[in-house]
């Protein structure tokens, strides 16, 4: 249940009688609103074990999307995408809303944070291990890109109405496919997340994240061990062994935590770390509903969402400018020696610009005015039979 299945959540509860299509399911890790949907997956679904190995299937991807088909008596398509979800072939008649959390990363923007030799952590490799990468494995993946990319572009044509989850993602999908799109920010849970008057601050600095390249959690890593703080990780992924030996002592790994106790550690770290570029980034946003600054890269979603500290007003957090251990050790230092700089009251206050009941609102609005249908309680006032 990351970012993009909360959202998909929120629309299953207004919509239970619809259809969900999608690459693959596993049913038994999302929630139970999801869980109800009348489910349709693709050909991919069958692959044993593929929920080990599904970020591999990307080739595939698109021929699969193609294998789902949607009824022709379907008026609405409503796309949660950041891959190849909003490229399903839809009937003549029917409006396709996209809500796009990016074109895809790892084929547009990403390449070598995924598939390349040149990311943050690639260079522990010795050569002979680089090597095929280098002169044989990325012409080839990168032709195989190139296609995808292409096709997508083309695809993209399907879709009547994008809505981007950010400022950075409408200006990604302006620049990829030429579209112009809304900003509707994804929800947060500030009902939950919420500060704990009676916790007390301690000394430790935190990041929540999946553990892959592009989240560059090496940098928190990097600029704990300078200055001999102390830092715990929550969540897991691929290069998490590659992190756990360039960590430290001071440095403590934990896998994904229930949201309670994700909860109780926002509440109790001194400022969450976040040092990737991300399309929009909840946990920044959760971290502030719980009255805790953040630390942050000057770029991508988190500048939409944080308020910077400075000598000259509060704030909610500290941006740094350069992805290097010396740009965030600066801002830790900054933070640390200016604390009074960073209002925990207008970090929940800020959050509160991202709740879900703005998210549901606005949505259900843009609904309203691309098909001229006014959504009421859990489904429309229209004869809908089914939405993919």
């Amino acid at each position: 249940m990351r970012g993009g299945e909360k959202c998909l959540e929120i629309v299953c509860r207004h919509f239970p009688q619809a259809s969900l299509y999608c690459l693959l399911a596993v049913p038994e890790t999302v929630s139970p609103a999801i869980r109800k949907m009348n489910i349709v997956t693709s050909p991919l679904q069958q692959l044993p074990g593929v929920r080990r190995y599904y970020r591999y299937m990307l080739p595939l991807m698109p021929w699969a999307v193609q294998q789902l088909k949607i009824d022709e008596d379907v008026d609405l398509v409503l796309s949660f995408s950041h891959a190849v979800a909003k490229n399903i072939q839809i009937p003549a008649n029917a409006i396709h809303i996209c809500y796009c959390f990016t074109p895809m990363r790892y084929a547009w923007d990403c390449r070598d944070q995924y598939f390349g030799p040149k990311g943050p952590l690639a260079s522990s490799r010795p050569f002979w291990k680089r090597a095929p990468d280098q002169y044989l494995l990325n012409p080839l993946r990168n032709e195989i890109l190139d296609r995808i990319c292409e096709w997508d572009r083309r695809a993209s044509h399907r879709v009547s109405h994008f809505v981007a989850i950010s400022k950075t993602i409408a200006d990604r999908i302006q620049r990829s496919y030429n579209r112009t799109s809304q900003v509707i920010y994804p929800p947060v849970d500030t009902n939950f997340y919420t500060p704990h008057h009676s916790t007390q601050r301690e000394e430790f600095y935190l990041c929540v994240s999946a553990l892959v390249p592009y989240k560059r959690i090496d940098l928190a890593i990097q600029a704990s061990q300078r200055m001999g703080r102390e830092l715990i990780i929550i969540g897991d992924g691929s290069h998490r062994l590659k992190l756990e030996r360039m960590a430290g002592p001071q440095v403590k790994f934990l896998h994904w935590r229930s949201n309670e106790e994700l909860r109780s550690y926002l509440r109790r770290c001194r400022a969450l770390l976040f040092p990737g570029l991300e399309d929009f980034g909840i946990v920044p946003v959760e971290a502030q509903a719980c009255g805790t600054p953040v630390i942050a890269y000057h770029r991508g979603g988190v500048s939409e969402t944080l308020l910077a500290a400075s000598e000259e007003r509060k704030g909610t957090g500290v941006f740094f400018d350069q992805q290097s251990p010396e740009s965030l050790v600066r801002a830790m230092s900054w933070l640390e020696q200016h604390p009074e700089r960073l209002a925990g009251n207008l970090a929940r206050k800020n959050s509160l610009r991202f709740q879900t009941a703005r998210f549901e609102a606005q949505l259900l609005n843009c609904l309203e005015q691309v098909t001229g249908q006014v959504p009421s309680g859990s489904r429309l006032n229209t004869p809908l039979r089914k939405a993919g």
